[in-house]
């Protein structure tokens, strides 16, 4: 199977109909269809992933947004996958990724892998190593997007994964599933260190089991010299998320991570690139909640310009959220920021297939990697 990884030219009727799925979701003929889809938690959420011409992507199916969505998944054919049809048209054949075999494998507790971590894409594993978070409970400081803590809840995961945990998942993923590459996140422990230590005990632990290359997403830490540490200690790339491009917007979304400014960002971005190299520092930017496209293309300059990749993702609305009536961006305003942003990343020469981990090297979330030149 094609990855993301592997694709070097996508023609512009591909890229755009996966612009567009991103934005309007997918029905499915048969609920039952492929692999199951991810509700709640942290990561791409209310998603299914489908392969279509070549490259494996995320696309929102349990959204209100998705339940009118102009595009339908016809129910399987012998092979198992579909014909995609929009307003009762085929557009395209789709198929679904088959549930990795590391979902079958317990630890000795009687644990099931996939509470530990998840596949991503095609070839990711995916963990929140904490899966609560300082701000989540209070709805004077939660994101209003967030749904980090509902596959708690619905006891589809656990609270804290250990680093021995993680490092026995990750060598079975390695192993069974050929797995690439992880994503590591975390809700914000505290104020401090805002989760860069639960990443050191983690990447420390994985990269003594098995060859992987990681990447750690965290708020900015208060001390710079957690970017050596984490480097150190096996983390090989870094994401730091801003979610919003104006400081209103953040505040309005997210009061409590607002009060990390997006100066404080900028300044945590400047120190950590040079530690990690050009492009292998990242930021998630969801478009749709607010900025305008002038003002996202206006931040992403900046970013871009430090040597941080700024990977723009349409919003999503999750069920049981605050947004969860929010309407996600069109495809239009989705174009009118990926086709100049790619142009910008590639005049910078930063592109997503030297990336060594995390979620622009994955791509699977955005089609911002189809618009670079």
């Amino acid at each position: 199977m094609q990855t993301n990884t592997d694709v070097t030219y996508m023609p512009p009727s591909s890229r755009s109909l996966i612009t567009d799925l991103q934005s309007l979701g997918l029905r499915l003929a048969d609920p039952d269809t492929g692999a199951s889809g991810r509700r709640g938690g942290a990561g791409p959420s209310d998603h299914k992933a489908i392969t279509i011409a070549g490259q494996t992507v995320m696309v929102p199916i349990y959204t209100g947004t998705a339940r009118t969505s102009p595009f339908e998944a016809a129910l399987p054919d012998v092979t198992g996958g579909s014909i995609l049809l929009r307003d009762g048209a085929t557009v395209g054949r789709i198929t679904f990724p088959k549930q990795p075999r590391f979902y079958g494998l317990q630890t000795l507790d009687g644990l099931p892998y996939w509470k530990i971590a998840v596949l991503h894409g095609a070839d990711v594993l995916a963990t929140t190593v904490m899966q609560t978070c300082i701000r989540y409970t209070d709805r004077h400081t939660a994101c209003q997007f967030c749904a980090i803590g509902q596959s708690l809840e619905a006891g589809r995961t656990i609270a804290h994964k250990t680093p021995a945990q993680l490092a026995e998942v990750a060598r079975a993923a390695v192993l069974l599933d050929d797995v690439k590459h992880m994503v590591m996140t975390t809700g914000t422990p505290n104020v401090i260190d805002r989760g860069a230590a639960l990443l050191c005990d983690s990447a420390v632990a994985i990269k003594d089991a098995v060859d992987l290359a990681i990447q750690g997403q965290c708020e900015p830490p208060r001390d710079h010299a957690w970017y050596g540490r984490m480097r150190d200690a096996g983390v090989d790339t870094l994401g730091m998320h801003l979610e919003a491009a104006t400081q209103a917007v953040r505040a309005r979304i997210m009061p409590g991570k607002a009060t990390v400014s997006v100066d404080r960002y900028l300044e945590a971005f400047a120190q950590a690139v040079p530690v990690f190299g050009r492009g292998q520092v990242s930021t998630y930017l969801l478009a749709g909640l607010g900025d305008t496209a002038a003002e996202i293309l206006a931040l992403c300059e900046q970013l871009v310009a430090l040597g941080v990749y700024p990977f723009v993702v349409p919003f999503v609305p999750i069920t049981g959220t605050p947004l969860e009536h929010h309407a996600p961006p069109t495809p239009d305003f989705m174009r009118s920021v990926l086709a100049p942003l790619g142009r910008m990343l590639t005049a910078a020469g930063l592109r997503s297939t030297e990336v060594k981990a995390g979620c622009t090297k994955c791509g699977a979330c955005s089609s911002l990697s189809s618009y670079e030149g």
